[in-house]
């Protein structure tokens, strides 16, 4: 914290001591009475300084006749030089720079990008870090824990916003239709506000830790503002963090299989293959040397116009005994494990229920 911020805190707190302070013409009586208010001051004077808005110019292929070539998103300083932030803010970038609490702007460079979990990861260079953030423990919340954000909602820069944390809500009642952070399994509910321009911002505990990373926000239709923050959980963003600089790619679990959802074949399909349920994600492309390849499972058949033939390959039903309704169930079970580690798949095959295990392996670099 530089002189002037630790001054202006001490002085804060110098008059909630005494009881008032001055600030203009107004005279607030009783400032800071309360442990939580100071609190909150405290965290957000140290963690600003760690907080950048991220300045993104967007590539002309990207945009539509009458869009804005630039958009706004918010990061935050984890490490002396990177700085964190969503894929999707810098997704169709042409540039990118980031902007210091205090103006200044420096250019960036995307260091890694982790679309599975909608991360990103920003180098700068002539520019150290003011401050940087850590991580806590997101899985230690507790429902009604009051939690911060700071992030640039509306290009409005260095904006503070405390809430509580409510619940963490499966990813399938979250929808979202960018094709992003298929591998999120939950998502952190939040009252703290997140608006368009926070996304990459910070969730901050009390203890100024960041727990989660702002991504989203829901509301009831297009034309009300959103008022439930949505944001992806700290522990699984540190985990991308840390792959993605030792090897360069997360390594969340993955079967290396193309899908298909079972509701969306024809039903006389589904009914030659002996199936009653349209629950369930269908095999389609087995790549080989994935782990999909290894435990042979069983890829379909398509005609030379790419329509699926039968019989079907194999279809999963259940992952670690979990039922699955869709592709979407069977990414986000799978991605929750590491690599080394076995998932039990409940597959149909030729009209019967079968076990299948398969090892996960490592991800690498193409």
């Amino acid at each position: 914290m530089n002189p002037a911020r630790a001054l202006g805190l001490a002085a804060l707190l110098a008059g909630a001591a005494t009881g008032a302070y001055v600030t203009g013409r107004v005279t607030a009586q009783k400032a800071l009475v309360t442990n939580d208010e100071i609190n909150t001051v405290e965290v957000t004077q140290k963690a600003l300084q760690a907080v950048v808005r991220v300045d993104v110019r967007l590539r002309k292929d990207a945009l539509q006749p009458g869009d804005d070539p630039n958009e706004t998103g918010t990061g935050f300083f984890y490490k002396k030089d990177l700085i964190v932030t969503n894929y999707h803010v810098i997704q169709y970038q042409e540039s990118v720079s980031v902007v210091l609490y205090n103006g200044r702007r420096v250019p960036a460079r995307i260091e890694g990008v982790d679309k599975g979990i909608d991360i990103a990861v920003l180098r700068v260079n002539g520019v150290t870090a003011p401050k940087t953030l850590a991580f806590g423990q997101s899985a230690r919340l507790i429902p009604g824990q009051k939690l911060m954000t700071i992030g640039t909602p509306l290009k409005i820069q260095n904006f503070v916003s405390t809430g509580v944390f409510s619940v963490l809500a499966s990813a399938r009642d979250v929808p979202r239709g960018d094709n992003l952070a298929q591998e999120v399994g939950q998502y952190l509910i939040t009252t703290a506000s997140i608006q368009q321009g926070n996304s990459g911002g910070p969730i901050l505990d009390s203890r100024g830790a960041v727990v989660g990373v702002a991504d989203a926000n829901a509301a009831p239709n297009a034309v009300v503002p959103g008022v439930i923050g949505i944001a992806l959980p700290g522990d699984l963003v540190k985990q991308s963090l840390d792959d993605l600089e030792r090897i360069g790619l997360p390594q969340r679990g993955t079967l290396g299989v193309t899908l298909v959802d079972l509701d969306t074949l024809d039903p006389a399909l589904r009914s030659l293959a002996g199936l009653s349920s349209s629950e369930g994600a269908l095999v389609d492309e087995v790549p080989a040397g994935t782990a999909g390849a290894r435990a042979a499972l069983r890829g379909s058949l398509r005609n030379s116009r790419g329509q699926l033939l039968s019989p079907l390959g194999d279809i999963i039903l259940a992952v670690d005994g979990q039922r699955v309704q869709s592709s979407f169930d069977v990414i986000r079970l799978v991605a929750a494990k590491r690599p080394g580690q076995t998932v039990t798949l409940r597959l149909w095959r030729n009209k019967k229920s079968v076990d299948v295990k398969v090892t996960l392996l490592k991800r690498t670099l193409q």
